[in-house]
């Protein structure tokens, strides 16, 4: 049951990572103009998908204060990096972006780290 504090992280901050990249993108890049830029600026902060992807980091930091009070950290840490492992797939999958075997290679260390780490 206690795991789940960290999956609950993991995957609160991956989702806040995908959704805040997908609509971003949705909306096009930042203007140059300094009051376009801070009207953008404010649309991005109206956005309820955007919003969405600002009350999961919350989320995340109320689970990974769960985790805190069941874990050491050098025991749980380790396994947010298990993030770049599931956001370079997902994004992958969902928003299209390339997966070289340069990337693949560094999440197989990524795991293998990961794993080293926790059991340590």
């Amino acid at each position: 049951m206690d795991y789940l504090y960290i999956v609950a992280t993991l995957l609160f901050t991956v989702y806040g990572q995908l959704i805040l990249k997908w609509r971003i993108a949705q909306l096009g890049p930042m203007p140059i103009e300094l009051g376009a830029k801070l009207k953008f600026l404010v649309l991005l902060l109206l956005d309820p998908a955007i919003f969405s992807g600002f009350a999961a980091a919350y989320l995340a930091s109320l689970a990974w204060m769960a985790a805190m009070t069941k874990f050491e950290l050098s025991h749980a840490y380790p396994f947010m990096s298990l993030n770049f492992v599931i956001v370079i797939f997902l994004s992958g999958w969902l928003l299209n972006e390339p997966i070289s075997l340069q990337k693949i290679f560094g999440i197989g260390l990524i795991v293998i780290g990961t794993v080293v780490a926790a059991r340590g």
